[in-house]
């Protein structure tokens, strides 16, 4: 598999994440709402609390409109019960104004004391269908004001959907030098030109790896011709047990409830439902085998009652951390992972795999942490 070149010096370690199920996205059986796995702040941060415990680098807050919590309203919240993990805080361009929205963000850095990173989202708003090419030059925007109140004196910007000029950017200053890490996932030519122009890390969504390697040339590509190069990160589930027969059967246990009816409307919920990337996902499903697998470890189950992300890394804690393995020799930089219930799989992912794997925490190996510790990667089995 072609190796593609990335910003961070060296592929020994990996930032490895979890999920913070924010969008009533935490189940035992996928499809059967369970009460005790509710989104709430009370189980939502016990997840972030848990992953920082198990030594988790990261953790992704997504956003959704239609169920769940507030993003950044819960990356506050978590900031003093937490003092290690870095904070994924999704954000979609254009909800919140940009100028309040530089100046929210730095303050959760500054409450977070560096531990902030944002994943960018350039999505539709309820009641709103808008071409991918507004969607993002909207996002586009967004992140262009974001940087300049993250680094100059003033913001001066002339856009198709904002103009400012001479903004002081004094209560917009993050901790983090240069401001936070800024994730990106998409698949449109749109898309890829806003990541390779600005971005840090391309996520993707969990396909045969034949076609993230050739999404990887894509964007990388587009970034070369803009000087730059990025990270690369996959956005994943997964299932762990001493032996993949156990694996396979935990798989078969979290879907033996699901109306496919029922799936349907979860799927069709979501903003993002009718996005290229979602297509993806369910032409992955439609190449699987009859029991769902894609490839040997990677099945596409769950991808029945889920839009986006739709897919797990199913075997035992070996053939797991190989598969691991082989997407970091491919350049994979970040893991995202996540699992039902998510509490308990993060444990076993925690106790099983996590401990034999080198991991980073990728701001710190950008250099944007002013006073933290220095940005080397850890050996085999440690935790900082």
């Amino acid at each position: 598999m072609t190796v593609v070149p990335i910003t961070s010096a060296d592929l020994d370690a990996v930032e490895v994440s979890w999920f913070a199920a924010l969008c009533s996205d935490d189940y035992e059986f996928l499809g059967v709402p369970d009460g005790r796995l509710r989104s709430s702040f009370a189980h939502c941060s016990a997840i972030v609390q848990e992953a920082e415990r198990q030594g988790f680098r990261n953790i992704l807050c997504p956003s959704s409109y239609q169920v769940g919590q507030d993003t950044l309203s819960f990356v506050a919240g978590c900031a003093p019960i937490t003092d290690r993990i870095a904070m994924l805080a999704a954000v979609r361009c254009g909800e919140m104004q940009p100028i309040m929205l530089a100046r929210t963000l730095a303050t959760l850095d500054h409450m977070l004391e560096g531990r902030l990173t944002v994943n960018v989202i350039s999505s539709d708003f309820p009641g709103e269908t808008a071409e991918s090419a507004l969607r993002y030059q909207r996002s586009r925007e967004v992140v262009e004001i974001l940087k300049q109140a993250w680094t100059r004196d003033t913001i001066d910007y002339a856009g198709d959907h904002y103009r400012f000029s001479g903004l002081p950017t004094d209560p917009a200053r993050p901790w983090q030098s240069g401001g936070p890490l800024l994730y990106f996932g998409g698949y449109s030519p749109d898309a890829l030109e806003l990541c390779g122009q600005h971005c840090d890390v391309y996520l993707m969504w969990p396909e045969p790896k034949a076609q993230i390697a050739e999404r990887m040339k894509a964007v990388n590509a587009v970034a070369r011709r803009h000087g730059r190069t990025l990270d690369y990160g996959l956005r994943v589930h997964v299932i762990v047990r001493d032996t993949e027969a156990e694996a396979r059967e935990w798989a078969e246990h979290i879907t033996s409830r699901l109306d496919d009816e029922m799936g349907r409307l979860i799927r069709e919920r979501a903003l993002d439902s009718g996005s290229l990337g979602v297509a993806h996902q369910a032409r992955a499903r439609k190449l699987a085998d009859q029991y769902g697998y894609v490839e040997r470890h990677l099945w596409t189950g769950i991808g029945r009652a889920r839009s986006g992300c739709g897919a797990a890394i199913v075997g035992s804690t070996d053939q797991v951390l190989s598969e691991l393995e082989e997407y970091r020799r491919m350049g994979i930089r970040a893991f995202i992972l996540s699992g039902y219930p998510h509490l308990d799989e993060c444990r076993h992912f925690g106790t099983r795999v996590l401990p034999q794997m080198a991991t980073c925490s990728l701001p710190q190996a950008y250099g944007r942490l002013p006073d933290g510790p220095p940005a080397t990667p850890l050996a085999a089995g440690e935790r900082r």
